[in-house]
């Protein structure tokens, strides 16, 4: 009987923490996981519409920190950013800022960001764009709206306005991006591309153009029209606010 004992000691020596006998860790990892369980039933019995903010970031986090209690980091996100979507498509760094958040954890949230994006890009895809220009704001607000920096894009479109590529021209700084036209013309030859929707972000939020953003618009334009490549639009994308170029009679 000593032997036995001693070798069941042993045994149980050789469990982790967690799995000890009357230890604490094994009902706190129990609890953790039922809340886990009972968020996943939340999901898939009543959709993500069921779910609170802090209750997305949380699942999203499970994923990368199986071990670790998710909601005071989903809830330290929201504090941060405001906003789901804030939280999901901050800059990298300013998330590794938030006690918690690793490579893997960042990881996790960029993923759905891209995934969000990536399915809003779809729903414009072989569609003439100028019959679904709400689609086409939507997509453009999700990609622009929280950037931090000034981002040129071009939407590249066929003989039947339909995109053919979305290419990122250019990135600067807060304020100043800079885009040369004769690179824009260039890339409509390579692509065979016959029109243009111009796009950029103004960070400050405020879509009003500046003097730059008209001449260079002016300079595109020309020099597409000598090739017969037409600029439909330049929108400027705001934080919940855009401007169109056409509308505003500056195209």
């Amino acid at each position: 009987m000593p032997k036995q004992r001693g070798m069941a000691e042993a045994g149980l020596g050789l469990l982790p923490p967690d799995e000890m006998p009357g230890s604490v860790a094994a009902p706190a990892a129990a609890s953790a996981e039922g809340h886990r369980a009972r968020m996943r039933g939340k999901l898939l019995a009543a959709g993500g519409e069921a779910l609170l903010d802090h209750e997305l970031l949380e699942m999203q986090l499970f994923l990368a920190l199986p071990r670790r209690d998710t909601k005071p980091i989903a809830r330290a996100l929201l504090a941060r950013f405001g906003s789901f979507g804030n939280a999901i498509s901050a800059p990298v760094e300013a998330l590794r800022q938030v006690e918690g958040m690793g490579d893997a954890a960042i990881a996790a949230l960029k993923t759905v960001q891209a995934a969000a994006l990536r399915l809003m890009r779809e729903e414009v895809l072989d569609r003439p764009l100028l019959n679904n220009w709400d689609r086409l704001l939507g997509y453009l607000n999700a990609a622009l709206a929280r950037e931090q920096v000034e981002q040129f894009r071009i939407l590249f479109l066929d003989s039947r306005n339909r995109l053919i590529a979305d290419e990122a021209q250019a990135r600067g700084t807060v304020n100043h991006t800079p885009v040369y036209p004769r690179e824009v013309v260039k890339r409509c030859l390579e692509l065979q591309a016959t029109a243009l929707i111009l796009v950029h972000n103004h960070p400050s939020g405020d879509p009003t153009p500046s003097s730059a953003d008209i001449e260079m618009t002016a300079e595109i334009r020309q020099g597409a029209a000598t090739l017969g490549i037409v600029v439909h639009d330049h929108l400027i994308i705001g934080n919940g606010r855009h401007l169109s170029f056409r509308r505003e009679g500056l195209l």
